[in-house]
């Protein structure tokens, strides 16, 4: 399976995608933060915590909210996966080589809940986070790959379709 094991074992080191940049140059790359909102809840933990500790002490009380928050917000920013796009689209921990893809169209509203719902392959590798409002759909040409697409999601759409292509960004690239 191409986004798990090692996708260059089966692809030449001299082989770019048409358009691709000097090595170590990504044409697009994004990390799916979370809003504002997710963070909001992260303080609703902290007035939970709070809540349910202030009968041992205000000093627990307070050591165990600021805690609370604090892990809470670093687990949300820490699992947030990069979209990267350069010789390979990595999407998390998943890769494939960009020469090994097909065509790639964005997905939103009901196009994308019918991707993700009933239209979905079962075999299909998604990279979702429900913070995002739309998806690029990448088809998977490798005949040795049982995965048949990717469905990444993505704040830039239009901008990581066009790395996909081979074009350049038309904003600058940012993490």
């Amino acid at each position: 399976m191409t986004q798990r094991g090692t996708p260059r074992d089966r692809m030449p080191d001299d082989v770019a995608p048409a358009g691709a940049p000097a090595s170590g140059t990504p044409r697009h790359q994004e990390r799916l933060r979370p809003g504002p909102g997710v963070f909001a809840a992260a303080l609703g933990l902290g007035v939970f915590v709070a809540l349910s500790t202030i009968p041992l002490g205000t000093v627990v009380a307070g050591t165990a909210t600021v805690l609370a928050i604090v892990a809470a917000a670093a687990l949300v920013w820490w699992t947030s996966p990069l979209v990267v796009v350069d010789d390979e689209l990595r999407a998390g921990r998943a890769r494939i080589p960009v020469a090994l893809l097909g065509e790639s169209r964005v997905l939103r509203g009901d196009e994308l809940r019918e991707q993700l719902g009933p239209g979905l392959d079962a075999r299909a590798y998604v990279c979702l986070r429900a913070w995002t409002r739309a998806a690029v759909r990448v088809e998977v040409t490798d005949p040795a790959d049982p995965t048949p697409y990717w469905i990444v999601s993505t704040r830039r759409p239009e901008d990581l379709v066009r790395a996909l292509s081979g074009g350049a960004a038309e904003r600058p690239v940012a993490d």
